[in-house]
């Protein structure tokens, strides 16, 4: 059986996570440690968050250290500090 395009595959866990990196809004971050906000460990949700298959689609880069560090992007912190930095300017323009 085919599996729909853009669909990652991942355990029940990453699924989630994954789902909720597309609920963070455009210009926005959080930590890895709220994203799930049940008690989930900022370490696990990290290790879902960098298995991200599609990160520029799913956006990865909005998940921040819990003291504002911009670490742990597949795509180079460079590229994640870009990334934010375009949003914040998008967000201003509207």
């Amino acid at each position: 059986k085919r599996q729909p395009l853009l669909h990652p595959t991942g355990s029940s866990f990453r699924q989630t996570v994954w789902q909720l990196l597309l609920e963070i809004p455009y210009g926005q971050t959080t930590t890895y440690g709220a994203l799930l906000g049940d008690g989930a460990s900022a370490r696990a949700v990290g290790g879902a968050v960098g298995r991200n298959p599609i990160s520029i689609i799913v956006p990865c880069h909005r998940v921040i250290g819990a003291d504002g560090s911009l670490t742990g992007y597949a795509g180079g912190v460079d590229r994640k500090i870009r990334l934010l930095a375009l949003e914040r300017q998008g967000t201003k323009r509207r």
